[in-house]
């Protein structure tokens, strides 16, 4: 029985092994195993079937697995040993036996339900390819059209992919149009309910500033300056700490470039989003230090064993260090890692008063004894 045109079927897996990457003979083993279920949806038979697409001529042959028993009871499923030796005459009493059967406009079955696999077959290696092509882009920035701007998601035209920005992603300060190019940091690549791959795209994440300052600052680009943590509130502010091995080069300069034309590119991607460039130093207290500006510091008492450190600011200073809603405070203790207590000068002499009255009563205490 001919299943579809032996060239046309040669032409197309040959087409798919080359340009695909897909295995002549897995194919083969899938139209078969379609070819199956084609069978026992079309003519509902019990019967236990094998298919078996010729590898040299294309054609399609269909048989009926039936046991060799002494007496049949049941035809469909069984044969005796008489019946079996016309087409095998070894064969005995337990073993199976294929029977070939030609059911009517079975062909045609066969010829759709073999074009079918191919085209499936050929969906998802696309499918795969570029799943592979995306994923090897995690890290990156993609740009593309918002499709959908509703409550919850944004989705996003990516090309040949969907681009998914779920609301936890999102700038909160951002309204998001149909339409509207949007760029956006690509957190992950995963398999969607029907197999389409679907880009996790975010311009939350600190991910997302640290790589458009390597878009726009040529020393991080080429590695002259590093970007050492970034620690951010998205929509409101944001802090990046920097570091050049080269002392002659200027890490915060050359990141906010003169007149501050290089960071407000930055700052204009973000929407207006606030950012402090601050330079790294590996000495925790300089470096928390420059982490609180704009607000002065005049101490910083660091607890090695357990990452905190006390800070001590002008009285002046107190509302400035913490933030709003102790925003400055918060972010960073995220950019340096460490536990930040700020006192202000009046708050660390009454607490050094009150430390000092309690020792002398406990020393008049031990002397009464």
């Amino acid at each position: 029985m001919k299943a579809i045109d032996n060239k046309e079927l040669e032409s197309a897996l040959e087409t798919l092994e080359k340009e695909k990457g897909i295995k002549k003979e897995y194919l083969i083993e899938q139209i078969e195993a379609a070819l199956i279920t084609a069978y026992k949806n079309n003519y509902k038979d019990s019967e236990n079937v094998k298919v078996v697409v010729d590898r040299v001529t294309g054609e399609t042959h269909i048989y009926s697995v039936k046991e060799i028993v002494e007496k049949v009871e049941n035809p469909v499923t069984q044969i005796t040993k008489a019946e079996a030796a016309n087409i095998n005459k070894q064969l005995e009493i337990g073993d199976t036996v294929d029977v070939e059967i030609n059911p009517r406009n079975f062909g045609r079955i066969a010829a759709q339900t073999a074009k079918q696999v191919i085209i499936q077959k050929l969906r998802e290696a696309e499918r795969e390819i570029v799943f592979g092509e995306f994923n090897d882009r995690k890290g990156e920035i993609v740009s593309g059209l918002v499709q959908k701007a509703d409550a919850g998601a944004v989705v996003l035209d990516l090309g040949k992919l969907e681009g998914i920005m779920p609301t936890k992603e999102q700038i909160p300060t951002e309204k998001y149009k149909v339409n509207d190019k949007v760029k956006g940091y690509v957190l992950d690549v995963v398999k969607g309910t029907k197999g389409a791959p679907q880009v996790i795209v975010s311009r939350a994440a600190g991910e997302f500033v640290k790589k458009l300052f390597e878009f726009e600052i040529p020393e991080i680009y080429e590695g002259l300056i590093e970007v050492k943590s970034v620690s951010r509130d998205p929509g409101n502010r944001c802090k990046v700490a920097v570091h050049a091995q080269n002392e002659n080069i200027d890490p915060v300069g050359s990141c906010v470039g003169q007149k501050g034309v290089r960071i407000q590119n930055i700052i204009n991607e973000l929407n207006g989003e606030k950012i402090d460039v601050i330079e790294w130093n590996e000495d925790p207290a300089i470096f928390i230090s420059s982490a609180l500006l704009p607000a002065k510091v005049m101490a910083v008492d660091i607890n090695e064993e357990e990452k905190s450190a006390r800070v001590i600011v002008p009285d002046d200073q107190l509302s400035l260090a913490i933030g709003k809603a102790g925003q400055n405070a918060r972010l960073a203790a995220k950019l340096t890692n460490w536990k930040i207590d700020i006192k202000s000068e009046t708050q660390f002499r009454e607490m050094l008063e009150k430390m000092q009255k309690e020792n002398e009563e406990v020393t008049e205490e031990n002397n009464e004894e």
